[in-house]
């Protein structure tokens, strides 16, 4: 199994340093001038056409049954291009497969036939990015997040919204909780690569280069893939190409 292709990996995962500060999974904004978190910033002006059609307002509509509130997503601030569909697939892969093309901001997941489901995903950031073969080692419906130390140097307002939880300074599972609905853990063997695919409570950032390296789903997404995706899966992610 190829190693995660970035320097904070390449010596194996460590606890401290670089590798620490990618598992943060939430917004940094390039803008210096806008703190996306804890208080998320507000959603940017509507750029794109009503997509109300009758099959996105369906996929990405509020979802019932749920812990928390999951609302519907505003999909005139998302470009179109990154709502779910079934598309055709002639990779190699095999079903079940799940496969992330960071430069297009696309994940696919493998299905029989030559065919894939593919959803919009943010990526990490320049310097932030990652590439290489890993496994799904666990899921978690509303997670946890624990930020490292690092991001909370250097923003120390977090401290507001974090609270002494079973394993660190976090915050529980819920609606203003930046890794969503669902988490997905990467591992490479007996390793935690410190990613995971996870859903987000900032949708307008799908098709974006945003994150601190994880992979991020509009919460809508987050939970289908969550459902179909199995314990074990193999994630494929692949090199970020320049130009």
């Amino acid at each position: 199994m190829p190693a995660l292709s970035r320097r904070a990996l390449t010596m194996g995962i460590s606890a401290t340093g670089a590798a620490v500060a990618l598992a943060g999974c939430a917004t940094t904004d390039p803008s210096p001038s806008v703190q996306s978190f804890p208080h998320s910033p507000e959603p940017p002006t509507p750029r794109f056409e009503d997509q109300s059609t009758q099959q996105s307002a369906g996929i990405y509509g509020e979802v019932a049954g749920e812990p928390f509130p999951v609302p519907a997503v505003n999909l005139s601030l998302i470009d179109p291009a990154y709502l779910r569909a079934v598309v055709r697939y002639p990779g190699g892969d095999g079903p079940g497969t799940i496969v992330v093309d960071p430069s297009r901001r696309y994940l696919y997941l493998v299905q029989d036939g030559g065919r894939a489901i593919r959803y919009g995903v943010g990526v990490g950031r320049e310097g932030f990015g990652w590439s290489g073969t890993a496994t799904i080692h666990d899921k978690q419906e509303w997670p946890d997040w624990y930020p490292p130390k690092e991001m909370i140097q250097r923003q120390p307002e977090l401290r507001r919204a974090l609270s002494e939880l079973q394993s660190g300074l976090g915050m529980h599972g819920g609606p203003r909780n930046p890794l969503g609905a669902r988490a997905m853990y990467l591992w490479q063997g007996n390793r935690h690569t410190l990613y995971r695919i996870h859903g987000t409570i900032e949708p307008w950032t799908i098709g974006k280069s945003v994150s601190s390296g994880c992979i991020r789903m509009i919460n809508q997404d987050a939970i289908d893939l969550y459902g179909r995706a199995s314990v074990g899966a193999k994630v494929v992610v692949l090199p970020s190409r320049v130009g």
